[in-house]
């Protein structure tokens, strides 16, 4: 008799676990930034996503980030392996960021098969613009060699202009 009852029981705890997936939160964010790299005259988008819970195997993060100069998104896409904690995403190189805007970046969690596991959507603004840029690498080559043409005949460092997109 008691196994008659426990059965039943067992199979209703089972039934919501079963369910909680539908709506999980796979991923959050955990920090999102501009990197200016002022010796390569290079800015990206550098983003952090925390993994809250474990995803399909071969799941894949892709973002899309808003190109400050126009035009369409700027794709970046990450495999999520079974051991990360933590998933890294960085934009390509950006031109036209301006200060104090805020910036579109959309991420979709898929699994193997290309089904939306998560999507979320966020912004992100700078504090500097593009003008902090110098218009070429300061160095070049494994040795960071000093790069002549980043300086005028003054010598000093030749900066980037103001966008007209921005």
């Amino acid at each position: 008799m008691r196994k008659m009852l426990l059965l039943p029981a067992l199979m209703l705890l089972a039934l919501p676990a079963s369910c909680q997936r539908e709506n999980a939160e796979y991923i959050s964010v955990q920090g999102k930034i501009f990197i200016f790299n002022i010796r390569l005259a290079r800015a990206y988008y550098a983003i952090n996503l925390n993994r809250l819970a474990a995803t399909p195997d071969n799941s894949v993060v892709v973002a899309e980030f808003e190109d400050p100069a126009g035009g369409p998104p700027l794709v970046s896409e990450q495999k999520v392996f079974p051991k990360m904690t933590r998933i890294d995403l960085q934009s390509p190189d950006l031109n036209c960021i301006a200060a104090d805007r805020p910036y579109k970046i959309h991420i979709t969690l898929r699994d193997n098969g290309g089904k939306v596991l998560q999507t979320l959507d966020t912004t992100l603004k700078s504090t500097l613009d593009q003008t902090v840029m110098p218009a070429e690498p300061l160095v070049t080559g494994a040795a960071y060699d000093k790069n002549a043409g980043a300086y005028g005949k003054d010598g000093k460092i030749r900066f980037r202009q103001k966008c007209k997109a921005s």
